[in-house]
């Protein structure tokens, strides 16, 4: 899993609510489970005209917010359907943060599996954030940092956040459920030499091989 500990970047304000999985990746441009470039058609019906081209008035189509890392919206992002392939859009097309007042449940945690950040902030510092970035003409670049759990603004203000301690550790080292698991193998092990001394008869050794003595 990709690793995240700290991010300085553009931040686009998209400041709509109800922003749904559907709208982040349309439907259209799922593909197969293990198809990639989701991240040129994310938002792909605010993005581009009926003909195809860029739609100058899409935030993500202005510089310098083509080269955003951080997302600004407004109450609960990623709700709708449990499509993966959101935060995947969203991480493909460039972008590590996503600061919003709520999130759709399963975007939320899909975010970490896919080297990004959900930060919950009240919808009072969101604007905080979008005031300053507008007021700079988007030059404004704000840090986002998941060790401290602080995001913090050019004129030095900070917005402390919080999210689950085992995402924040798998997002930290890099790591997935699996490795994180495996991670404790010595206590693991530990664990069934005991369990096994207490209760044999759960265990069953593993049939001999062919030839062995």
């Amino acid at each position: 899993m990709e690793q995240f500990v700290s991010v300085r970047g553009i931040a686009a304000p998209l400041m709509q609510i109800n922003i749904d999985t559907d709208q982040i990746i349309p439907a259209l441009y799922l593909g197969g489970t293990d198809a990639k470039g989701y991240g040129a058609h994310l938002f792909a019906n605010w993005r581009f005209k009926s003909d195809g081209s860029p739609n100058p008035d899409f935030i993500l189509n202005q510089e310098p917010y083509t080269q955003s890392a951080v997302l600004l919206a407004d109450r609960n992002f990623g709700c709708g359907s449990s499509r993966e392939r959101a935060p995947k859009a969203l991480r493909e097309f460039g972008i590590r943060v996503v600061i919003a007042p709520s999130f759709g449940g399963i975007f939320f945690n899909n975010c970490f599996r896919n080297g990004m950040v959900p930060v919950n902030l009240p919808i009072e510092q969101v604007r905080e954030i979008v005031a300053l970035v507008e007021a700079s003409s988007g030059q404004a670049q704000i840090v986002v940092d998941l060790e401290r759990k602080v995001v913090e603004l050019p004129d030095g203000r900070q917005f402390p956040f919080d999210v689950p301690e085992t995402l924040r550790q798998m997002l930290l080292l890099g790591v997935d459920e699996i490795d994180q698991t495996k991670s404790h193998q010595p206590t693991i092990d530990a664990y069934r030499e005991r369990d096994r001394a207490r209760r044999p008869w759960i265990y069953i050794d593993p049939a001999p091989q062919p030839g062995a003595r």
